[in-house]
């Protein structure tokens, strides 16, 4: 068979059913194979960084590998961001590209560029196939790749000529890789001491990261908070992996997340780090970051551990079989008479009252906060995934939304990728085609990969896009009035043009307006049950900002609340 078959073979063989893709000369003869058949269905985006995002929405959504395909050049460099997002947020992502024939490598050839250099800092790996008989093994190692240790994205760049050339097809059963040598196993001594640490801790905290959801531990994370009755914060990628309305879960910390967390995290004497890495977003000034507190830090990646914080007790190995292991020792500790920490529970709790999410309502605006609440109102207790852009609706979204099934809530969080949010949902409800499948957008990142709406129409991925409406770069504007002095650079982009309702009826879809909380749950709960692609122009305040907050460089305790809430955020001893 010719290379592009083979590639598509290798694809069915590690069970891949859906690609998100689009064709160019240097990978032609690949998508010649596609019309010759394959078992994997082909999803045609109308821009590769789009296919890209759809792959990573897919992951996320499915806990599998995404694959996205382009040509050479410009389309391989359309890829870019998203494999840059994939490395920061650990997705697990195979990324085949064409490229010029072997002979015009290095001639500055017409679509010729060095993709596998341009990615090297971001990804785990990359191969530049140089002999056809190579395609089978070199696809077995980037799934292997891809998946195995800490997930990320993996390239394979085959020249035109490689595709059209022959050879006899064997997918190989087992990859020849002696350097990547992930680690399989967790010390029992590690575990124990940590076990110690968390049973006799007076102010434990569970800080739960997106390591917990790409390491499928989450069952396991259960167990261990219910075993050891431990008070459970995640971040930004680790929502979802705790149920947010569960007893023990105490909300999300760093800069726009909740003040008890923030409290919690930065008053208590141990702290659990499950598959976290100390982020400058959740940890503010890290010299003064749960100063005092024993750190006991578990990843699949050895380098995490004492990256930023040293880690008083590490554990190195799979999460899921280090938290499991982890939740049998606490328990075997509460059962031997380590005390719950009731008064600990009970402060947090107090803090959670006293503290709660607060925002003013008007006449004259919809309020962004309302519009989420109503999402949540809506879809609670609903087989529903919520994607996001980036900016003020994505931290409004983990404020107000309630994920309570794993994987069930997908954002770009390392490298905060605006326009992310359209093509997850594509790829997540890919994914799970069952599923609802709601993106909470800005007017910002919707410009950015709006196109994609054509996508859901076409290939009957039908997603809902409820987009906060402010009519500006929404954080941007914010900093620039907080930090800036209020002088605006370049962040209006005003609200009707495009004229967004009809801008997604031209792409196929519905179109909907609103700009009163009178209507909004009516026009939501017919987006949500119409089973079409479907925007959501929510008009609100454009003056509205996302607290509390802690400003940039700034100790996680000295956040700035609300204005008017007349609280303060002093931590008090017990």
């Amino acid at each position: 068979m010719t290379g592009g078959d083979a590639i598509l073979r290798s694809l069915e063989a590690e069970g891949v059913d859906v690609m998100f893709g689009i064709p160019g000369g240097a990978i032609m003869p690949t998508y010649d194979a596609m019309a010759r058949g394959t078992a994997v269905r082909h999803v045609l985006a109308r821009h590769e960084q789009g296919a890209g995002h759809m792959a990573q929405g897919y992951a996320r959504a499915s806990g599998r590998t995404g694959v996205a395909i382009a040509t050479s050049g410009p389309g391989a460099t359309n890829l870019v961001t998203p494999i840059a997002d994939a490395w920061m947020d650990s997705t697990p992502l195979v990324c085949i590209t064409g490229q010029v024939r072997s002979n015009l490598i290095g001639t500055d050839a017409f679509q010729e560029c060095d993709i596998t250099g341009i990615t090297m800092p971001v990804v785990k790996h990359s191969w530049l196939v140089s002999d056809v008989s190579d395609i089978p093994a070199t696809m077995k190692a980037a799934f292997h790749i891809a998946r195995s240790g800490r997930c990320g994205p993996v390239l394979v760049d085959v020249p035109r000529d490689l595709q059209e050339a022959t050879l006899d097809f064997a997918y190989p059963d087992d990859v020849d890789l002696p350097g990547w040598k992930p680690p399989t196993k967790v010390h029992p001594l590690q575990i124990r001491e940590a076990a110690r640490a968390i049973a006799h801790a007076r102010k434990p905290v569970l800080y739960v990261g997106g390591g917990t959801l790409n390491g499928n531990a989450c069952a396991e994370l259960a167990r261990l908070a219910e075993a050891g009755t431990l008070p459970v914060v995640t971040t930004l990628m680790g929502k979802s992996a705790f149920p947010e309305t569960h007893e023990l879960h105490f909300g999300w910390p760093g800069m726009h997340g909740t003040k008890w967390s923030n409290l919690a995290m930065n008053t208590c004497d141990v702290l659990v780090a499950i598959g976290a890495r100390f982020d400058d977003r959740v940890t503010g000034k890290l010299s003064a970051f749960a100063p005092g507190a024993t750190i006991v830090h578990l990843d699949i990646d050895p380098a995490e551990i004492s990256k930023l914080r040293d880690a008083d007790i590490p554990v190195v190995g799979p999460l899921a079989a280090a938290v499991g292991a982890l939740a049998d020792a606490v328990a075997a500790q509460r059962a031997e008479g380590a005390r719950v920490p009731e008064e600990w529970l009970a402060q947090l709790r107090a803090w959670r009252e006293e503290f709660p999410l607060r925002y003013d309502t008007s006449e004259d605006w919809l309020k962004p906060q309302q519009v989420v609440q109503a999402l949540q109102r809506l879809t609670a207790d609903t087989d529903t995934i919520v994607t996001t852009g980036v900016g003020q609706h994505q931290m409004w979204a983990m404020q107000y939304v309630l994920s309570e099934r794993p994987r069930s809530f997908i954002t770009s969080g390392g490298l905060g990728t605006m326009g992310y949010g359209i093509p997850a949902a594509i790829g997540a409800k890919a994914a799970r085609p069952e599923a609802t499948v709601v993106c909470v957008d800005g007017d910002g990142c919707f410009q950015m990969t709006a196109q994609e709406l054509v996508t859901s129409v076409l290939e009957d991925l039908p997603i809902v896009v409820v987009l906060v409406n402010n009519a500006h770069l929404g954080m941007v504007t914010q900093w620039q009035d907080m930090f800036f002095d209020g002088r605006r650079s370049h962040v209006h982009l005003t609200s009707q043009v495009p004229d967004y309702a009809r801008l997604a009826q031209a792409y196929g879809g519905v179109g909907m307006v609103v700009t009163d909380e009178g209507e909004l749950e009516t026009a939501l709960e017919e987006a949500l049950t119409l089973g079409r692609t479907t925007v959501v122009d929510c008009r609100v305040d454009p003056a509205e900002q996302v607290f509390p907050m802690i400003p940039a460089g700034a100790a996680a305790l000295d956040m700035l609340e609300y204005p008017g809430a007349d609280t303060t955020v002093e931590a008090r001893a017990l």
